[in-house]
């Protein structure tokens, strides 16, 4: 029984040796996923945010995430809803299931934009696709709420979405003729 669970602690060592070394060899430490240091002395906030929005700019789509964040929570800067809006939207466009879960919400809340549940609807599940598991339990509680025509509508253009993608995959995977 020792034996076991030496080996198992032994096990579990090896398996974080490779965090150890990202950090390091602070075995305290764990890397951040963040890209922006947002979360820094307001003497230093102009130039994060400045490096911030230039990494977003330039298609870091976590770093966009976390300018919306930013914008969206109001702790560090007055909240500003229609700077959030546009940096989840960014981070949603290149496929980021948080940002897409976020601007789900905000579509179904009316939070920066005109409350939209069949906007809301589509968003919330294109998160669940793209990993975000709280979305699919948001986006059930989107659609007790929406009208039945609501739903078709969402359900096709979903259906659409789908299709598109699946044909983007094929086109993909098809031999090149000389």
């Amino acid at each position: 029984m020792i034996r076991t669970g030496r080996i198992l602690s032994l096990g579990c060592l090896l398996l974080l040796s490779p965090l150890t070394a990202i950090a390091g060899g602070n075995t305290l430490l764990i890397p951040a996923t963040a890209r922006c240091a947002l979360d820094t002395l307001p003497e230093e906030l102009p130039e994060a945010l400045r490096s911030c929005q230039q990494a977003a700019s330039e298609g870091d789509m976590q770093a966009a995430y976390e300018l919306g964040e930013f914008h969206y929570d109001g702790r560090r800067a007055p909240r500003d809803l229609a700077k959030a809006l546009y940096w989840f939207e960014q981070a949603s466009l290149r496929g980021h299931g948080a940002a897409q879960h976020r601007l789900g919400v905000m579509f179904f809340r009316g939070e920066g934009v005109k409350a939209n549940n069949v906007q809301a609807y589509i968003v919330l599940k294109m998160a669940a696709v793209n990993g975000e598991d709280d979305a699919l339990d948001t986006a059930d509680r989107v659609s007790a709420q929406m009208r039945r025509d609501e739903l078709e509508i969402a359900t096709q253009v979903l259906g659409q979405i789908f299709r598109d993608y699946l044909m983007q995959l094929q086109a993909a995977d098809a031999p090149l003729i000389p």
